[in-house]
């Protein structure tokens, strides 16, 4: 059973197509552009929310590992990816479409970031959960309400 890492996997690639239609429409079309990325953030911010809130406590209930290990680190990496998007949403708002240095911020943590969730995290938490388990948890997960994370660009 691979619910969990099947799951966040797809919004990682569904994520990272959207940052990459932003990027290819930056220079072409501002407003799709905008558009593009003000789906990204929110999105991202909804997946680190579903991490933060849900994933990441049921790891550190079931390890006792909590304030130290991979969650600790995960959580610091979010800290820096959440500064990224401010920088990229800041410049946007003031109508700068040269965000390139912060996106190149954001790749470097994000896909090493991806990376270990991919293949050590959410792996671990599918091998941990029952079915029954792992479809509460998405359920939980897809309960999240909007306003969690739904907050961007105006």
């Amino acid at each position: 059973m691979k619910a969990i890492t099947d799951f966040m996997g797809q919004d990682h690639d569904r994520l990272d197509g959207l940052f990459r239609e932003f990027q290819a429409m930056k220079g072409s079309d501002v407003g799709k552009a905008k558009h593009f990325f003000s789906e990204f953030k929110q999105g991202l911010q909804r997946h680190i929310v579903w991490e933060e809130e849900i994933l990441f406590p049921l790891f550190e209930h079931r390890t006792g590992i909590e304030d130290r290990g991979p969650t600790a680190v995960m959580r610091m990496e979010h800290r820096q990816i959440k500064g990224f998007l401010e920088q990229i949403h800041d410049r946007i708002a003031k109508g700068e479409m040269n965000t390139d240095e912060f996106e190149r911020g954001l790749l470097d943590v994000l896909v090493a970031h991806n990376r270990k969730e991919e293949t050590i995290l959410y792996p671990w938490i599918d091998q941990s959960l029952s079915a029954q388990e792992a479809e509460e948890t998405l359920a939980k997960m897809r309960e999240v309400p909007e306003e969690r994370y739904h907050h961007c660009c105006g």
